[in-house]
Protein backbone atom coordinates (compact mmCIF):
# COMPACT_ATOMS: atom_id res chain seq x y z
CA UNK A 1 0.00 0.00 0.00
CA UNK A 2 1.59 3.80 -0.73
CA UNK A 3 2.35 5.86 1.92
CA UNK A 4 0.21 9.21 1.51
CA UNK A 5 1.21 12.04 3.60
CA UNK A 6 -1.44 13.44 6.19
CA UNK A 7 -2.85 16.48 5.49
CA UNK A 8 -2.23 18.70 9.43
CA UNK A 9 0.49 16.46 10.88
CA UNK A 10 3.89 17.54 10.64
CA UNK A 11 6.09 16.00 8.39
CA UNK A 12 8.71 15.27 11.03
CA UNK A 13 6.01 13.72 13.17
CA UNK A 14 4.62 11.57 10.13
CA UNK A 15 8.29 10.70 9.95
CA UNK A 16 9.43 9.61 13.24
CA UNK A 17 5.71 7.35 13.17
CA UNK A 18 7.73 5.40 9.70
CA UNK A 19 10.73 4.71 11.51
CA UNK A 20 9.22 3.23 14.47
CA UNK A 21 6.66 1.32 12.12
CA UNK A 22 9.40 -0.20 9.29
CA UNK A 23 12.88 -0.02 11.38
CA UNK A 24 14.68 -2.57 13.19
CA UNK A 25 13.93 -2.78 17.20
CA UNK A 26 17.64 -2.91 17.39
CA UNK A 27 17.81 0.53 15.09
CA UNK A 28 18.17 3.59 17.31
CA UNK A 29 15.18 5.97 16.49
CA UNK A 30 15.11 10.13 16.42
CA UNK A 31 12.97 10.59 18.98
CA UNK A 32 14.62 8.57 21.52
CA UNK A 33 17.81 10.45 20.67
CA UNK A 34 19.66 11.57 23.93
CA UNK A 35 20.24 15.02 22.56
CA UNK A 36 22.48 17.89 21.78
CA UNK A 37 24.95 19.49 24.36
CA UNK A 38 22.96 22.59 23.93
CA UNK A 39 18.92 23.53 23.54
CA UNK A 40 18.05 25.06 20.12
CA UNK A 41 15.38 27.22 18.82
CA UNK A 42 15.32 24.84 15.55
CA UNK A 43 14.76 21.46 17.87
CA UNK A 44 11.47 21.84 17.04
CA UNK A 45 11.91 21.36 13.27
CA UNK A 46 8.54 20.26 11.42
CA UNK A 47 10.53 19.24 8.53
CA UNK A 48 13.81 17.26 9.52
CA UNK A 49 14.42 15.19 11.70
CA UNK A 50 17.55 15.25 14.22
CA UNK A 51 20.04 13.00 12.61
CA UNK A 52 19.21 14.38 8.73
CA UNK A 53 19.76 17.99 10.66
CA UNK A 54 22.73 16.48 11.84
CA UNK A 55 23.68 15.02 8.09
CA UNK A 56 22.70 18.52 6.87
CA UNK A 57 25.32 20.45 8.98
CA UNK A 58 28.69 18.47 8.34
CA UNK A 59 28.02 18.41 4.75
CA UNK A 60 27.68 21.67 4.78
CA UNK A 61 30.83 22.52 7.00
CA UNK A 62 34.13 24.00 5.87
CA UNK A 63 36.31 21.27 7.77
CA UNK A 64 34.05 18.74 5.23
CA UNK A 65 35.02 20.76 2.18
CA UNK A 66 39.04 21.01 2.70
CA UNK A 67 38.47 16.91 2.85
CA UNK A 68 38.51 16.80 -1.27
CA UNK A 69 42.11 18.20 -0.59
CA UNK A 70 43.50 15.88 2.30
CA UNK A 71 45.25 12.83 1.93
CA UNK A 72 44.18 9.23 1.86
CA UNK A 73 47.28 7.16 0.93
CA UNK A 74 49.50 9.42 -1.98
CA UNK A 75 50.45 12.59 -0.86
CA UNK A 76 48.69 15.52 -2.85
CA UNK A 77 48.16 13.65 -5.65
CA UNK A 78 48.21 14.85 -9.36
CA UNK A 79 46.03 12.07 -10.96
CA UNK A 80 42.42 12.41 -10.89
CA UNK A 81 41.21 9.37 -10.09
CA UNK A 82 43.31 8.57 -6.30
CA UNK A 83 40.93 8.57 -3.64
CA UNK A 84 41.24 11.99 -1.28
CA UNK A 85 40.13 12.18 2.25
CA UNK A 86 36.57 13.33 1.19
CA UNK A 87 36.07 10.61 -1.64
CA UNK A 88 37.28 7.82 0.93
CA UNK A 89 34.40 8.90 4.02
CA UNK A 90 31.78 9.27 0.78
CA UNK A 91 32.74 5.63 0.02
CA UNK A 92 32.21 4.67 4.13
CA UNK A 93 28.81 6.58 3.62
CA UNK A 94 27.78 4.35 0.94
CA UNK A 95 28.83 1.66 2.16
CA UNK A 96 27.07 1.93 5.50
CA UNK A 97 23.93 2.89 4.07
CA UNK A 98 23.81 -0.36 2.07
CA UNK A 99 24.55 -2.39 5.05
CA UNK A 100 21.93 -0.27 7.31
CA UNK A 101 18.98 0.15 4.69
CA UNK A 102 19.31 -3.92 4.65
CA UNK A 103 19.66 -4.23 8.51
CA UNK A 104 16.53 -1.83 8.95
CA UNK A 105 18.18 0.51 10.74
CA UNK A 106 18.49 4.31 10.89
CA UNK A 107 19.74 6.05 7.71
CA UNK A 108 19.96 9.49 8.22
CA UNK A 109 21.80 8.74 11.45
CA UNK A 110 24.75 5.77 9.98
CA UNK A 111 24.84 8.57 7.26
CA UNK A 112 26.26 11.41 9.72
CA UNK A 113 28.92 9.61 11.58
CA UNK A 114 29.94 8.32 8.24
CA UNK A 115 30.42 11.89 7.02
CA UNK A 116 31.49 13.28 10.24
CA UNK A 117 34.16 10.55 10.99
CA UNK A 118 37.10 11.60 9.72
CA UNK A 119 36.74 15.63 9.74
CA UNK A 120 39.37 15.41 12.31
CA UNK A 121 42.33 13.96 10.00
CA UNK A 122 45.56 16.01 9.28
CA UNK A 123 47.41 17.10 5.99
CA UNK A 124 49.07 14.68 4.74
CA UNK A 125 47.30 11.68 6.45
CA UNK A 126 48.69 9.65 9.17
CA UNK A 127 52.19 10.92 8.74
CA UNK A 128 50.44 14.43 9.63
CA UNK A 129 48.60 12.57 12.44
CA UNK A 130 51.87 10.81 13.70
CA UNK A 131 53.66 14.35 13.78
CA UNK A 132 51.02 16.09 15.55
CA UNK A 133 50.98 13.46 18.14
CA UNK A 134 54.39 13.68 18.41
CA UNK A 135 54.74 17.15 18.93
CA UNK A 136 51.38 18.23 20.57
CA UNK A 137 51.97 17.32 24.63
CA UNK A 138 48.01 16.38 24.69
CA UNK A 139 49.25 13.81 22.21
CA UNK A 140 47.12 13.88 19.00
CA UNK A 141 44.17 11.23 17.72
CA UNK A 142 42.32 12.09 14.59
CA UNK A 143 38.90 10.82 16.08
CA UNK A 144 39.47 12.98 19.14
CA UNK A 145 40.00 15.70 16.96
CA UNK A 146 37.50 14.94 14.93
CA UNK A 147 35.12 15.29 17.57
CA UNK A 148 36.88 18.90 18.78
CA UNK A 149 35.98 19.77 15.12
CA UNK A 150 32.15 19.17 15.12
CA UNK A 151 32.13 20.48 19.18
CA UNK A 152 34.03 23.45 19.18
CA UNK A 153 36.15 24.47 15.97
CA UNK A 154 33.52 24.37 13.39
CA UNK A 155 30.72 27.34 12.94
CA UNK A 156 33.19 29.82 14.21
CA UNK A 157 34.33 27.85 16.93
CA UNK A 158 30.69 27.41 18.01
CA UNK A 159 30.44 24.05 17.10
CA UNK A 160 27.98 21.93 15.53
CA UNK A 161 26.07 21.24 18.60
CA UNK A 162 25.28 17.06 17.18
CA UNK A 163 23.63 14.98 19.03
CA UNK A 164 25.11 12.19 21.38
CA UNK A 165 24.33 9.56 19.15
CA UNK A 166 26.62 10.80 16.35
CA UNK A 167 29.27 12.46 18.34
CA UNK A 168 29.81 8.79 20.11
CA UNK A 169 29.75 7.42 16.23
CA UNK A 170 32.52 9.80 15.46
CA UNK A 171 34.92 9.53 18.35
CA UNK A 172 33.94 5.26 18.34
CA UNK A 173 35.24 4.75 15.23
CA UNK A 174 38.67 4.06 14.67
CA UNK A 175 40.46 0.73 14.85
CA UNK A 176 43.79 1.42 13.91
CA UNK A 177 45.73 -1.96 13.61
CA UNK A 178 43.20 -3.59 16.39
CA UNK A 179 40.52 -6.32 15.80
CA UNK A 180 37.67 -5.00 13.89
CA UNK A 181 35.64 -6.79 16.46
CA UNK A 182 36.74 -6.24 20.31
CA UNK A 183 36.03 -8.09 23.48
CA UNK A 184 35.52 -5.32 25.29
CA UNK A 185 32.27 -3.45 24.20
CA UNK A 186 33.04 -0.53 25.87
CA UNK A 187 35.48 0.34 22.72
CA UNK A 188 32.35 0.00 20.65
CA UNK A 189 29.79 2.82 19.82
CA UNK A 190 26.44 2.88 21.62
CA UNK A 191 24.38 2.19 18.65
CA UNK A 192 24.12 -0.51 16.30
CA UNK A 193 24.53 2.13 13.26
CA UNK A 194 27.83 3.30 14.91
CA UNK A 195 28.90 0.03 14.54
CA UNK A 196 28.33 -0.56 11.04
CA UNK A 197 30.15 2.70 10.09
CA UNK A 198 33.06 1.46 12.06
CA UNK A 199 33.08 -1.76 10.84
CA UNK A 200 32.26 0.48 6.40
CA UNK A 201 35.65 2.29 7.14
CA UNK A 202 37.93 -0.61 6.68
CA UNK A 203 35.87 -2.54 4.54
CA UNK A 204 36.19 1.02 2.37
CA UNK A 205 39.49 1.62 3.03
CA UNK A 206 40.90 -2.14 2.41
CA UNK A 207 39.58 -2.26 -0.67
CA UNK A 208 39.91 1.35 -2.20
CA UNK A 209 43.69 1.59 -0.91
CA UNK A 210 44.04 -1.38 -3.17
CA UNK A 211 42.32 -0.16 -6.19
CA UNK A 212 44.39 2.88 -5.76
CA UNK A 213 48.01 0.67 -5.20
CA UNK A 214 47.09 -0.92 -8.50
CA UNK A 215 46.69 2.41 -9.71
CA UNK A 216 50.04 3.10 -8.78
CA UNK A 217 51.93 0.53 -10.54
CA UNK A 218 52.77 -1.08 -6.70
CA UNK A 219 50.61 -3.95 -7.07
CA UNK A 220 49.24 -6.15 -9.74
CA UNK A 221 46.19 -8.41 -9.11
CA UNK A 222 48.40 -11.44 -8.88
CA UNK A 223 50.44 -9.92 -5.80
CA UNK A 224 47.26 -10.55 -3.52
CA UNK A 225 47.74 -13.94 -1.84
CA UNK A 226 45.44 -16.88 -3.14
CA UNK A 227 44.02 -17.62 -0.20
CA UNK A 228 42.24 -13.79 0.38
CA UNK A 229 41.72 -13.81 -3.47
CA UNK A 230 39.53 -16.88 -3.09
CA UNK A 231 37.06 -15.28 -0.37
CA UNK A 232 37.05 -11.70 -1.43
CA UNK A 233 37.28 -12.31 -5.33
CA UNK A 234 39.26 -10.40 -8.20
CA UNK A 235 38.33 -7.39 -8.92
CA UNK A 236 36.97 -4.09 -6.65
CA UNK A 237 33.33 -4.29 -6.87
CA UNK A 238 33.45 -8.17 -6.14
CA UNK A 239 35.50 -7.56 -3.29
CA UNK A 240 33.36 -4.96 -1.47
CA UNK A 241 30.35 -6.55 -2.42
CA UNK A 242 31.59 -9.76 -0.56
CA UNK A 243 32.09 -8.06 2.46
CA UNK A 244 29.42 -6.25 2.67
CA UNK A 245 27.32 -9.65 1.76
CA UNK A 246 28.84 -11.46 4.66
CA UNK A 247 28.30 -9.01 7.31
CA UNK A 248 24.47 -8.75 6.20
CA UNK A 249 23.88 -12.26 5.87
CA UNK A 250 25.49 -13.11 8.95
CA UNK A 251 23.95 -10.28 11.16
CA UNK A 252 20.14 -11.28 9.83
CA UNK A 253 20.79 -15.10 11.19
CA UNK A 254 22.07 -14.00 14.01
CA UNK A 255 19.20 -11.63 14.83
CA UNK A 256 20.37 -10.39 18.47
CA UNK A 257 21.44 -6.98 18.23
CA UNK A 258 24.70 -7.22 17.21
CA UNK A 259 26.93 -7.46 14.10
CA UNK A 260 28.57 -10.95 13.04
CA UNK A 261 30.86 -11.57 10.00
CA UNK A 262 31.84 -15.19 9.28
CA UNK A 263 35.34 -16.24 10.55
CA UNK A 264 36.63 -16.95 7.17
CA UNK A 265 35.39 -13.07 5.99
CA UNK A 266 36.90 -11.76 9.07
CA UNK A 267 40.02 -13.64 8.94
CA UNK A 268 40.52 -12.53 4.83
CA UNK A 269 39.77 -8.54 5.68
CA UNK A 270 42.51 -9.32 8.66
CA UNK A 271 44.79 -10.69 6.63
CA UNK A 272 44.11 -7.75 3.45
CA UNK A 273 44.88 -4.89 5.75
CA UNK A 274 47.67 -6.36 7.03
CA UNK A 275 48.82 -7.00 3.33
CA UNK A 276 48.68 -3.50 2.61
CA UNK A 277 50.08 -2.19 5.51
CA UNK A 278 53.39 -4.58 4.30
CA UNK A 279 53.40 -3.91 0.60
CA UNK A 280 51.41 -0.86 0.62
CA UNK A 281 51.60 1.85 3.22
CA UNK A 282 55.33 0.86 4.01
CA UNK A 283 56.40 0.65 0.33
CA UNK A 284 59.40 2.72 0.21
CA UNK A 285 58.39 5.04 -2.16
CA UNK A 286 54.79 6.27 -0.13
CA UNK A 287 57.17 6.28 3.38
CA UNK A 288 59.86 8.54 1.78
CA UNK A 289 56.72 10.85 0.58
CA UNK A 290 55.66 10.45 4.03
CA UNK A 291 58.78 11.27 5.89
CA UNK A 292 59.27 14.31 3.57
CA UNK A 293 55.60 15.98 4.60
CA UNK A 294 56.44 15.16 8.18
CA UNK A 295 59.48 17.66 7.82
CA UNK A 296 57.11 19.65 6.40
CA UNK A 297 54.35 19.50 9.88
CA UNK A 298 57.81 19.40 12.17
CA UNK A 299 59.27 22.62 10.68
CA UNK A 300 55.14 24.73 10.54
CA UNK A 301 54.86 23.59 14.28
CA UNK A 302 58.30 25.17 15.26
CA UNK A 303 58.09 28.22 13.75
CA UNK A 304 54.61 28.85 14.60
CA UNK A 305 55.42 27.85 18.11
CA UNK A 306 58.16 30.94 18.64
CA UNK A 307 56.67 32.99 15.94
CA UNK A 308 52.79 32.87 16.55
CA UNK A 309 50.34 32.73 13.96
CA UNK A 310 49.82 35.86 13.28
CA UNK A 311 49.09 36.82 9.32
CA UNK A 312 48.30 33.09 8.97
CA UNK A 313 45.70 32.53 11.12
CA UNK A 314 43.83 36.03 11.11
CA UNK A 315 43.08 38.50 13.83
CA UNK A 316 40.82 36.49 15.97
CA UNK A 317 44.25 34.85 17.31
CA UNK A 318 46.60 37.07 16.79
CA UNK A 319 49.33 37.36 19.60
CA UNK A 320 51.02 40.69 21.07
CA UNK A 321 54.03 40.04 19.72
CA UNK A 322 56.32 37.82 17.96
CA UNK A 323 56.43 34.61 19.94
CA UNK A 324 54.19 35.73 22.48
CA UNK A 325 51.25 33.76 23.58
CA UNK A 326 49.08 33.59 26.48
CA UNK A 327 50.82 30.38 28.32
CA UNK A 328 53.25 27.48 26.66
CA UNK A 329 49.53 25.26 27.03
CA UNK A 330 47.48 27.63 24.71
CA UNK A 331 50.07 27.88 22.47
CA UNK A 332 50.74 24.16 21.59
CA UNK A 333 46.84 23.59 21.16
CA UNK A 334 46.04 26.80 19.06
CA UNK A 335 49.07 25.57 16.78
CA UNK A 336 47.81 22.03 16.63
CA UNK A 337 44.32 23.03 15.73
CA UNK A 338 45.78 25.41 13.07
CA UNK A 339 48.19 23.02 11.08
CA UNK A 340 45.30 19.60 11.74
CA UNK A 341 43.10 21.94 9.95
CA UNK A 342 44.67 22.95 6.96
CA UNK A 343 45.05 21.13 3.37
CA UNK A 344 48.09 19.09 1.87
CA UNK A 345 48.45 22.31 -0.65
CA UNK A 346 47.74 24.51 1.96
CA UNK A 347 50.47 23.26 3.84
CA UNK A 348 52.99 23.13 1.35
CA UNK A 349 51.86 26.85 0.02
CA UNK A 350 52.29 28.46 3.36
CA UNK A 351 55.63 26.26 3.90
CA UNK A 352 56.91 27.45 0.73
CA UNK A 353 56.29 31.50 1.76
CA UNK A 354 58.03 31.05 5.21
CA UNK A 355 60.93 28.43 4.44
CA UNK A 356 62.07 28.72 0.15
CA UNK A 357 63.96 32.15 -0.61
CA UNK A 358 62.06 33.78 -3.45
CA UNK A 359 64.42 35.89 -6.40
CA UNK A 360 64.61 39.63 -5.98
CA UNK A 361 62.99 41.81 -7.86
CA UNK A 362 64.55 44.96 -7.05
CA UNK A 363 62.63 48.21 -8.34
CA UNK A 364 65.22 50.35 -10.17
Amino acid sequence: MAYTPVVGKSIRRQLEDREEEILSPYACLNKNTAGRMRREKGDDCDIRMPFERDRDRITHSKTFRRLKHKTQVFLAPAGDHYRTRLTHVLEVSQIARTMAAALCLNGPLTEAIALGHDLGHTPFGHAGEATLNELHPGGFRHYVHSLRVVDFLENNRRGLNLTFEVRNGIIKHSKGRNDIFPEDEKELPVTLEGQVVRVADIIAYVNHDMDDALRAGILAESDLPADIRAVVGERHSRRTGAMVRDLIIETLAAADGRLHISKKMLRAITDLRMFLYENVYRYHLVHNEFVKAQRIIYDLYSYFMENGLGRFEGSTWKVSGAGSWENERCAHRRVCDFIAGMTDRYAMRIYEQIFLPKPWNARL
